[in-house]
């Protein structure tokens, strides 16, 4: 580097040097002036002193002479002393010049940011020492090239148009840009350029300081990354993949020559592969199959684009499409974009093929694992609007996949949207509505058939809404669905006991009255359920031994250590327990010996039929032969007809409950027809 070139960087750092250097030369030349003028003048008054005029005989010319002596003496004095303080006041500003300069020198020489000096022709005056630190470059390998000639070449335009701009209006622009460093790589760059004026104003060089960003522009782009990609998986997230799909949904709206269609897909059972493998290796598993889907994403381009090739940004009628977008929702749930798709009837082979992939086993943890899918699929024909409507409808078909058995595909249409919505509306009510109080505790007597007795009841739920009363099939696969089954039955269960309460004080009988309760998966999952039950007991002070807890087949015999486990701590609390619609759950006759229950409730499926039908009467026959032989009674759902009741009687079952003796009704009914029942077999005794 030359001290004239970094003698010019630093005129133009502080902003101050270059004005004080003017004044320092100007304040030299008025000194110069003033030293010659007075030398000059005294030159002039010595020698005037030899004139003709100057009369040399008279005494008092002598003593005026030695008078104009020391007057000049008295003056060259003065002007020594003036010399002397401009000189010092001159040495003083140079000085701090000096010191300004060394230190502008060092901080320039170990600065981590790279300082150049360039010409208009962009040619290198000087370069600081952080060149060859930050991108390798020595002196010798700058010293006859451009500024520019390591500039990206897509950003050469921009860097040069700042430059001009600089020169121009005499103001630096913060740019960003990328320079290739001395191992072919690329870094990014910040800098900022300044102009230095040459005496007549105009702009002949620039300084540029320059900061390397790279690190800075890396974790900016994870940043980034990480904003709109699954940790896990490394896929797309719902953020990004909804703006890709509103992208492709906007599109549709606007060229009718365009569609695409989405896939909503959700491993089936995933949380027994979490449950039994671990988190880890359920987390394994979902990158496996995120793997997978990523080839069938590349396979479905011979599916779309019937007009463009290749994958990534492409346009249609001038605007850009995506192309086909796989990501991870959240959980087990992927969705894939199809992009510019010929017909939506290729998303349902797109969907076939993802179901084929899946079905080659994993291995994770040296185990095999078979997964399968269920997936719904929303095309661009919809109304929508909003990519989180078109998604809810690929949502919607998923689960309606699920409900038909899993591993199946279903596509979201018109009704489906309808019956969303009339679901959500039926979920905000029933919210509502046990918050308002709206559901009711309707009771449907259990009748022994030896003596016509009334000896029980069941609760059940009843939704009393202004415009009438829903039965439970309306409203109870909701319920369960989203939880609120277990407030309302817990809310059930109270009533219902401080009902029986109430009837056994009122119509006292021996055995006394019992009531039956209802339990759903939901709540017999729940893990405060034996607490809960105590509870209730405990408030109303019902005796424990005449509530009986039914529970459907399929809970009951399924998950042998769990189900045993819980079934062990209600029969512990005292109260009774019951299977509810026996023969429909295809149970193991083994299990059943196992578990502690005291009744088997026979599905009304079988009842309703047992006259038409001898195959279900012979199923009636053995379901109460294999309940007697385990030391079980039988309760016999849905009798309708007094035929049914004649049969049950002559094979032996001890009791039924069903049209034929009453239909569930609230409490008033119910002591109406407790008070008939027992005023009925008094008479009978009676005669």
């Amino acid at each position: 580097m030359s001290q004239q070139a970094f003698q010019e960087v630093t005129q133009n750092s502080p902003e101050s040097i270059p004005t004080q250097m003017r004044q320092i030369e100007g304040r030299e030349w008025s000194l110069w002036g003033f030293a010659i003028a007075v030398t000059l003048a005294l030159t002039f008054g010595i020698v005037s002193f030899t004139f003709p005029w100057f009369r040399w005989k008279d005494s008092q010319y002598w003593f005026d002479l030695r008078e104009w002596v020391r007057g000049l003496a008295a003056l060259v004095l003065l002007f020594d002393f003036y010399t002397i303080y401009q000189y010092r006041q001159l040495h003083r500003v140079r000085r701090r010049l000096a010191e300004r300069d060394q230190l502008f020198q060092l901080i320039s020489e170990n600065a981590a940011d790279m300082i150049a000096l360039v010409d208009n022709d962009g040619r290198r005056l000087y370069n600081s020492p952080a060149y060859q630190k930050v991108l390798g470059y020595s002196p010798e390998d700058l010293k006859n090239t451009s500024s520019f000639d390591q500039v990206h070449p897509d950003d050469r335009p921009r860097v040069v148009q700042a430059a001009e701009k600089a020169r121009q209006t005499g103001i630096g622009v913060r740019l960003e840009y990328r320079v290739r460093h001395r191992d072919g790589s690329w870094r990014s760059l910040e800098s900022t350029a300044s102009p230095i004026r040459n005496a007549k104003g105009q702009t002949d060089k620039l300084v540029i300081v320059n900061r390397d960003i790279t690190d800075r522009k890396r974790a900016e782009e994870l940043l980034a990354h990480n904003a709109f990609h699954d940790g896990l998986t490394n896929l797309p997230n719902r953020a990004l993949f909804l703006d890709r799909l509103q992208h492709a949904l906007t599109l549709s709206k606007r060229h009718t020559n365009y569609k695409f269609a989405v896939l909503l897909i959700d491993v089936d059972e995933f949380k027994i592969f979490n449950d039994s493998l671990g988190h880890t290796a359920g987390d394994e598993l979902l990158v496996r199959i995120g793997q997978r889907l990523k080839e069938v994403v590349r396979q479905s381009d011979t599916v779309s684009r019937p007009h463009h090739s290749g994958v990534g940004e492409e346009t249609i009628n001038g605007e850009t499409i995506n192309g086909d977008t796989l990501a991870r929702l959240g959980g087990d749930e992927f969705t894939i974009l199809l992009d510019d798709i010929r017909d939506p009837i290729e998303a349902v082979r797109v969907a076939e093929r993802v179901q084929a992939e899946l079905a080659t086993p994993f291995m994770v943890n040296q185990q095999k694992i078979v997964v399968s899918a269920s997936i719904g699929i929303a095309a661009s024909t919809s109304p929508h609007t909003h990519a989180e409507d078109l998604l809810r409808d690929a949502d919607i078909a998923m689960y309606r996949a699920k409900r038909a058995g899993k591993a199946r595909c279903e596509v979201s249409d018109t009704a489906m949207h309808a019956d969303a919505v009339k679901r959500l509306r039926l979920e905000t009510d029933l919210r509502k509505a046990l918050e308002q109080g709206e559901f009711r505790v309707y009771y449907q007597p259990i009748v022994s058939l030896q003596t016509a007795k009334i000896i029980g009841f069941e609760a059940l739920t009843r939704w009393q809404r202004p415009e009438g009363v829903l039965s439970p099939i309306e409203f109870i696969a909701v319920a369960e669905e989203t939880g609120l089954i277990i407030p309302m039955n817990r809310q059930l269960l109270r009533e219902a006991c401080l009902q029986l309460q109430s009837w056994q004080s009122e119509f006292p009988s021996g055995p006394p009255l019992s009531m039956s309760v209802n339990l759903t998966s939901k709540e017999f999952a729940h893990p405060d359920l034996v607490s809960e039950i105590r509870k209730s007991l405990d408030q109303t002070g019902l005796d424990p031994g005449r509530l009986q807890i039914e529970i459907i087949e399929t809970i009951a015999m399924g998950q042998a250590e769990k189900s045993g486990q819980v079934l062990s701590q209600l029969k512990a609390l005292g109260v009774r327990l019951s299977i509810d619609d026996f023969g429909t759950g295809y149970s193991s006759l083994g299990r059943l010996r196992q578990i502690p229950v005291d009744t088997l409730k026979i599905d009304r499926s079988f009842v309703s039929s047992m006259s038409s039908d001898p195959e279900n009467r012979e199923i009636v026959r053995s379901i109460i032969m294999l309940a007697h032989n385990l030391g079980l009674k039988v309760v016999a759902e849905g009798t309708e007809t007094e035929e049914q009741v004649t049969q049950l009687k002559q094979l032996n079952c001890e009791m039924a409950q069903g049209y034929f003796f009453s239909r569930p009704a609230d409490h008033q009914a119910m002591s109406k027809l407790l008070a008939w029942n027992q005023g009925a077999r008094t008479a009978a005794a009676g005669r």
